[in-house]
This record gives structure tokens, C-alpha cells and sequence, in this order.
């Protein structure tokens, strides 16, 4: 059964850091890609970092690029968004996500980028945990 279990949400002044952490169990770490989205309360769910855990390339929202660093240790099976100068806006459920990173279906190859998870979604996701940044 996969899971992915993210931890470290909290509540922070604005200006201050937080890094959260998704443990993931059920698959073999290097054959998914990665990573993280969030949903504020009225608005949709949106790709914040995503990382390809065989290579390692990376995707950033345009919001977060300069300030959020995901990384992952496949030792640990975990990957991190260690989040620096936030701002309120950055609220929002944060939600660690997986998606195969290759797979042929009907003959056709297809593979799934940091980028095209952060842009399409993801087959798992986590339970999500709350990230609140005062101002």
C-alpha cells in the first residue's frame, strides 16, 4: 500500500522558515517522482516543488522559486520543502504527492517529470498539513 506521510506544518511569523518532510513507504523510492502541492481555502490546488527522485531535477512554481528548496534522501525514502522568507500567502494545506516516474500503456511510453507532476497532478497523495504564516 503506498503512503506518503508529511510532517512539520506549523505556525510562523512572516519572514520565517519551516521545513516539512513526507516519508513515503509502499514503492520503490527511485521509481516515482515526487513532490509538493498545496490548496489555500477558495482557490485550487497547485504544484509547489517536484523532484525526480532518479536524477534529481527539480520544478518550481514561479511563487516560491528563491525562497522553497526540495530535496530528497533516498536512503530515507523522504523528501523535504525546506520553506525560507514566507510570506502570508503562502498559507495553505500543504500536500506531499507521487506518480509513477515511467510507464508504457497501449504501447506508448510516457514518463513523468518534476515539472509535468507539478503541472498535472499526481495517483497518491498524502493527508496534507497545515502551513499558516502571520503577518
Amino acid at each position: 500500500e503506498v503512503q506518503l506521510v508529511e510532517s512539520g506544518g506549523g505556525l510562523v511569523q512572516a519572514g520565517g522558515s519551516l521545513r516539512l518532510s513526507c516519508v513515503a513507504s509502499g514503492f520503490t523510492f527511485d521509481d516515482y517522482t515526487i513532490g509538493w502541492f498545496r490548496q489555500a481555502p477558495g482557490k485550487e490546488r497547485e504544484g509547489v516543488s517536484c523532484i525526480s527522485s532518479s536524477d534529481g531535477s527539480t520544478y518550481y512554481a514561479d511563487s516560491v522559486k528563491g525562497r522553497f528548496t526540495i530535496s530528497s534522501d533516498n536512503a530515507d525514502n523522504t523528501v523535504y520543502l525546506q520553506m525560507n522568507s514566507l510570506k502570508p500567502e503562502d498559507t495553505a494545506v500543504y500536500y506531499c504527492a507521487a506518480k509513477p516516474r515511467q510507464w508504457w500503456s497501449g504501447g506508448i511510453y510516457y514518463a513523468t517529470t518534476s515539472g509535468s507532476l507539478c503541472r498535472k497532478g499526481a495517483n497518491y497523495w498524502g493527508q496534507g498539513t497545515q502551513v499558516t504564516v502571520s503577518s
